[in-house]
């Protein structure tokens, strides 16, 4: 291989099996643009459900996997005044949202891992004013798994107006249900941690859950969460399941919040709209967040010095068993592929 092509995994179908280690040539930055080498990449379930043909059936192949990374600035465009040569950064999941809302373009069509070309190669080039420095105590495998799962749990938060004293409720143990358990905390509030593995419970109380509820022991787990909540319920839930939000409506407070983040139990939800409206409950989707969010997220990270959790690493060529570990639900925290 030379130095004007590098490693990359391609996506040739849609499903696990058909990611394949190739070539493809390291790309030149432009005006106003930064080549970066990746150092890490971290995986998501939008990425896993991309690959398995549940999200963006029409998506073109073959295509490069994966949103989140950090990385070293190795060369930079003209006009580059934002980072220089040496840094470490980690791209914007959505190219373009720097501050308030996104356009509906740059929501369809300015994502990284789809329809942008995704992390998982060796060097990537992006605008300059579309990545963000990252905290300096940070590993390089810890910083890149901050890009969607870190920013979503952060926005669910700050949408939810999170305060001391509040209780959140965070479904499962993956990347954004531990995050959102790490900023509740640093916020003050207090957290119930839903799981299917009493081991995982024990291991989220210790990052500092409050309550630990096993779902497979309690299916009906809304009056539970109730009753750890002294019968208020919960004033933020973080609803990574989807298919869920019934119970969602049933555990949350009045006047609570409930932020959609993800679909991992399902895409679809039938609730009681009484329980929406006489309790005046707020239901908004989360979609990451913007450039200024994320820097602030940064900011609130660098200053209590606080660490991402992260479940394992895999090499470049071992993608497919990365991918194979996030299908199974085994992990904890966030699963990083090092090129």
């Amino acid at each position: 291989m030379s130095r004007d092509t590098m490693r990359a995994i391609e996506a040739t179908g849609f499903s696990i099996d058909a990611l394949r280690l190739g070539e493809r040539p390291v790309p030149s930055p432009r005006r106003g643009e930064i080549l970066v080498r990746i150092r890490a990449a971290s995986l998501n379930y939008r990425d896993l459900a991309i690959l398995v043909h549940r999200y963006l059936p029409n998506l073109a192949l073959p295509y490069v996997p994966a949103s989140d990374a950090c990385g070293e600035v190795v060369a930079v465009g003209e006009e580059v005044s934002r980072f220089q040569v040496g840094e470490r950064v980690m791209p914007l999941y959505t190219q373009g949202w720097h501050d308030g809302r996104p356009t509906p373009q740059q929501r369809a069509g300015a994502t990284l891992g789809a329809p942008l070309s995704g992390v998982l190669q060796e060097y990537i080039v992006v605008p300059a004013e579309d990545a963000v420095a990252v905290p300096s105590h940070l590993s390089d495998a810890e910083a890149a798994t901050l890009p969607i799962a870190a920013v979503t749990a952060w926005s669910t938060l700050q949408e939810g107006g999170v305060k001391t004293g509040d209780w959140v409720l965070v479904e499962g143990t993956g990347g954004v249900a531990l995050f959102a358990l790490q900023f509740a905390k640093l916020a003050g509030a207090r957290v119930v941690v839903l799981s299917s593995s009493d081991e995982k419970l024990a291991r989220a109380q210790a990052l500092g859950a409050d309550v630990g509820i096993n779902y497979r022991a309690v299916p009906d787990w809304a009056p539970a969460v109730r009753e750890a909540t002294g019968g208020r319920g919960a004033d933020i839930v973080v609803e990574t399941a989807g298919g869920s939000l019934d119970k969602s409506l049933a555990a949350v407070a009045f006047g609570g919040f409930i932020g959609i983040i993800g679909f991992v139990a399902g895409a679809q939800a039938t609730i009681p709209l009484r329980a929406v409206l006489g309790p005046m409950v707020r239901i908004q989707g989360i979609a990451v967040g913007s450039r200024t969010r994320f820097e602030a997220m940064n900011r609130a990270i660098a200053a209590h010095g606080l660490r991402p959790v992260i479940d394992r690493r895999f090499g470049l060529a071992d993608t497919a068993q990365a991918f194979r570990r996030m299908e199974a639900g085994s992990h904890f925290g966030k699963i990083v592929v090092e090129p």
